[in-house]
């Protein structure tokens, strides 16, 4: 039984789940996964009324959306399959990660998606990050193609600033844009978010919980058991900056404490209140392996903050210590 509302891809005329779930999880950058439990985890998300499921042909250097294909075709009329192109990643040397949007990679790009997938069409096509060498327009363009050709429903931006919004959508109607949107991380704000609300397109949020670290479930990296673990390199989670960090996760755990909740229902509340502040679709997919935390992900969907609560929370990412990448760059803040 569905316990989600819905709401709409900007004007693509799809409807999804009005939060939807992030799978990079499964196979890269938060350690070892249990694949057993992970399907599990797709196939209940779908009982409970998710139907985006977020994906990139660089997570797991292409095993996410291998690991997808089978939940995809044997639900193809439930699912929303939205997937991104645009980061490189190179076999011999697992940190490098460049950025190309050129036409002719975009077309290798999507059809070696499709194989992995299995399917013919996919739901939502990301540009993943934005190469500013290659004009937006250029690249949109090209996706643009895709659609025409019929192996993409609809458009969407990664990491993309109001004006490079704008500009590709005066290319080719963009159903969403997505960027990293928390209590923690609010440079959406600056332009992105309300350049979408300005022409309709939905915002997806992902990392809305931080990462894990507005859940309360480690209080600083060097917990996280996994060498390999990418939140090490982050700078807001290690040292100094997590210590600071982590006591401002008070005023959630009064929330929380109040309202008999978790602090991940206290952050993800927070997430979808932000579409009435700012006037726009928020569906925000955040990221997990466990069908318990799914759970408690999707009850937060419904939970209203009041505007007190609200006002209690909203100072809290001025206060944030250390940036939300060792590599701002590869973010849309530096273009701003």
């Amino acid at each position: 039984m569905s316990s989600l509302p819905t709401a709409a891809l900007g004007a693509s005329g799809i409807q999804v789940g009005v939060q939807g779930l992030g799978c990079m999880g499964i196979s890269d950058f938060y350690g070892p996964s249990d694949l057993t439990e992970s399907r599990a985890t797709l196939d209940r998300a779908l009982e409970l009324g998710v139907t985006l499921f977020d994906t990139a042909d660089m997570y797991g250097s292409g095993h996410n959306e291998e690991f997808l294909s089978d939940f995809v075709r044997a639900n193809r009329d439930e699912v929303v399959l939205a997937t991104k192109f645009g980061i490189v990643r190179k076999a011999d040397d697992p940190t490098y990660r460049g950025i190309d949007n050129s036409p002719e990679y975009i077309s290798s790009a999507v059809d070696a998606s499709l194989r992995r997938l299995g399917i013919d069409t996919i739901d939502l096509y990301y540009l993943h990050r934005r190469d500013p060498a290659v004009p937006i327009e250029e690249s949109v363009g090209a996706m643009a193609e895709l659609v025409a050709q019929g192996k993409v429903r609809a458009l969407g931006l990664s990491e993309v600033t109001g004006n490079e919004l704008r500009a590709a959508h005066a290319v080719h109607p963009i159903a969403a844009v997505q960027s990293e949107w928390s209590l923690f991380s609010r440079d959406a704000e600056r332009s992105a978010a309300p350049t979408a609300a300005e022409l309709g397109v939905t915002f997806v949020p992902y990392s809305p919980l931080g990462r894990g670290f507005l859940t309360g479930s480690f209080a600083a990296a060097g917990e996280l058991a996994d060498d390999k673990d990418f939140r090490k390199t982050q700078p807001r989670y290690s040292g100094d900056n997590a210590a600071h960090n982590v006591e401002l996760l008070a005023p959630l755990r009064a929330i929380a404490d109040e309202r008999g909740i978790s602090l991940a229902q206290v952050a993800l509340a927070w997430v979808h209140a932000q579409a009435g502040v700012h006037g726009l679709t928020v569906v925000p997919i955040p990221g997990t392996r466990s069908r318990i935390r799914l759970a408690e992900n999707v009850a937060a969907a419904t939970i209203s903050l009041t505007a007190e609560e609200l006002a209690v929370l909203d100072p809290i990412a001025d206060k944030v210590a250390g940036d939300r990448y060792a590599d701002m760059s590869f973010t849309a803040v530096g273009r701003e």
